[in-house]
């Protein structure tokens, strides 16, 4: 099927085909979708490389990653050549219309990826993110709370924050910023910016990098790091109800309901009410005032934040080491781990997972009701070209007694056993 978009022909093929099962909606719906919100769709990605996340078999399916642009495109693709912390390189797609909007989507994109740098300019990102995650078991209310906390932070610190939901759990709050800094130094600011919102209020945020150590919602700061990319605006989700992240107003910030917002709606929001970050572009800030706040904080003792694995140690950076690995000297002199952690399965499929989970829980019920929602970690891995799924369970809460011990993995799926040999890359913990 050909659509014409802006006065280009967009082949849309397999229209008919269900990509969200539960909801009912097809590929089609999906394509009518984003032209509706085009505007703000493209006015979120434009000029910035994207890696293709690509769903072919719809939202149910497993999505795999594809940063270099495919070798068959028109020639009103465009693309920019992007360097990675691995020293590796890829040419990636860069949207400036809605018809590369279109042709992205018909490739099986469900959502869309960007770096925060333009393609004019792939060393200084324009973008500040601010991404909430909250931990299991955490009411959307407490989102809402430490959205605003953040809030008041930008606030004091001289930059506008420009909100919207996650479509998933969270919530992201974007700033636009001067070209003047390097992603070190854009990250150094989101460190500065998490540990200050996690003092104004301990109790509900946390900057903490490792999952067991983490409360409330998590300010990830990593998602500032070169090669992370975080779903833009406007984006729909494989969510069973095709959820969507909305840029809202801050007035709606405290009252906001994620589920309101789905391919189903959200046209319609945007048709009556236009785009709420229409004016990001316009409100510049500078980072002068989150990296002088990163200087106090390193002088009163605060070393760098932990890195995600795959990064060089940096200079002052935290030990990287999970403190349920850390080992720190017994009374008899033997080392000893300082977070009671077992790992129950890693599997290709999150499905896969929790099924091994629910295994362990049938084999230890005399566990589980000690357990809270945050003691079971659920981590998203990086493989080569798609996501894998860690669970560990932190027996913290556990009486010692109770406590199993280290078991055989209920799954044990090895991601690189098909590359073996062949030059795997590193896992990479989406913590």
């Amino acid at each position: 099927m050909g659509v014409l978009v802006g006065g280009r022909e967009v082949q849309i093929t397999n229209p008919d085909k269900i990509f969200f099962p539960e909801a009912g909606f097809t590929k089609g719906d999906l394509v009518n979708y984003y032209m509706a919100v085009a505007e703000g769709a493209v006015r979120a990605v434009f000029n910035r490389p994207m890696a293709l996340k690509r769903f072919v078999q719809g939202a149910d399916g497993e999505a795999f990653f594809q940063k270099r642009a495919p070798s068959s495109r028109p020639p009103w693709i465009e693309t920019a050549v992007l360097s990675f912390p691995s020293g590796n390189r890829a040419e990636e797609i860069v949207v400036r219309d809605a018809a590369q909007l279109a042709w992205v989507i018909n490739l099986g994109c469900i959502d869309l990826n960007p770096h925060p740098v333009r393609a004019d300019d792939l060393d200084h990102p324009d973008e500040l993110r601010i991404d909430l995650d909250p931990m299991p078991g955490i009411p959307w209310s407490q989102v809402r709370e430490v959205a605003m906390v953040a809030r008041s932070v930008l606030d004091d610190t001289g930059l506008t924050g420009w909100p919207k939901t996650s479509g998933s759990r969270g919530f992201h709050i974007y700033c636009r910023i001067e070209r003047r800094w390097t992603y070190p130094e854009v990250r150094r600011a989101a460190v500065a910016f998490a540990r200050e919102v996690e003092r104004r209020a301990p109790a509900i945020a946390t900057s903490k990098w490792w999952k067991e150590e983490r409360h409330g919602v998590f300010l990830d700061y990593n998602q500032n790091a070169k090669d992370r990319t975080i779903a833009s605006a406007y984006s729909v989700r494989p969510t069973p109800d095709a959820r969507v992240s909305t840029p809202l107003f801050w007035d709606e910030v405290p009252d906001c309901e994620p589920e309101r917002f789905t391919l189903a709606t959200v046209p319609a929001r945007f048709a009556a009410m236009g785009d709420p970050a229409s004016g990001m572009d316009a409100a510049v800030g500078s980072l002068e005032p989150l990296l002088e706040l990163a200087a106090r904080q390193e002088a009163a003792g605060l070393p760098d934040a932990p890195w995600p694995p795959h990064y060089a140690r940096q200079a002052g950076e935290a030990p990287r080491v999970q403190p349920s690995r850390a080992r720190h000297a017994g009374p008899t002199g033997r080392r000893r781990t300082t977070v009671p952690l077992v790992e129950i399965a890693r599997a290709k499929t999150q499905k896969e997972a929790q099924a091994g989970l629910e295994r362990w829980r049938a084999r230890h019920p005399e566990v589980v009701p000690h357990l809270e929602p945050a003691d079971v970690l659920v981590d998203a891995m990086r493989g080569r070209s798609s996501a894998w799924y860690r669970i560990r369970v932190n027996l913290s809460h556990v009486p010692a007694q109770l406590r199993p011990v280290q078991e055989p993995l209920e799954v044990d799926y090895d991601p690189w056993a098909a590359y073996r040999g062949r030059g795997a890359g590193s896992n990479d913990a989406r913590e």
